[in-house]
């Protein structure tokens, strides 16, 4: 099966870095019914950035509203999935250094069942530029990738 590459828009929030804090807003979207393509969070200083990538833009800000969850975004990054294999990911950072893009952040993980799924960032002025690299298609229109 080929990969697919989505453009997806992503949100984040900082938080206190303290235990609890990305489980209390974990359950909230849960309990709102928001499904997330893909979620991730890190230290920055003495907090924590999360970033959220919803399947339904609109009932996650709604959500987010609702909880007053000051978010920012939304902002462009790209959801990789595909069939895992040896190498799966340097084909793309590769073909994005090879057009001199260079690669903000990028988070992937084996899924199971052979599968793989990735996150990556690029600094805003290249988004564009690796769409058109990679072949993404806007989020909600994947089209699979040779591979």
């Amino acid at each position: 099966m080929a990969e697919t590459i989505q453009r997806v828009q992503y949100f984040y929030t900082e938080v206190s870095d303290k235990p609890g804090e990305g489980a209390k807003l974990l359950n909230m979207l849960k309990g709102e019914g928001i499904n997330l393509l893909a979620f991730t969070g890190f230290p920055k200083g003495r907090r924590a950035q999360i970033d959220f990538i919803p399947a339904d833009q609109a009932a996650f800000k709604a959500a987010a509203k609702k909880a007053k969850l000051k978010l920012v975004g939304p902002k462009s990054g790209f959801l990789i999935q595909g069939d895992d294999r040896v190498g799966a990911i340097a084909e793309f950072v590769s073909k994005l250094a090879e057009a001199k893009i260079n690669v903000t952040a990028v988070n992937a993980v084996a899924a199971g069942f052979g599968r793989y799924g990735a996150i990556l960032w690029v600094k805003p002025r290249d988004v564009k530029k690796t769409a058109q690299v990679l072949g993404a298609s806007e989020a909600g229109q994947s089209q699979p990738q040779p591979s």
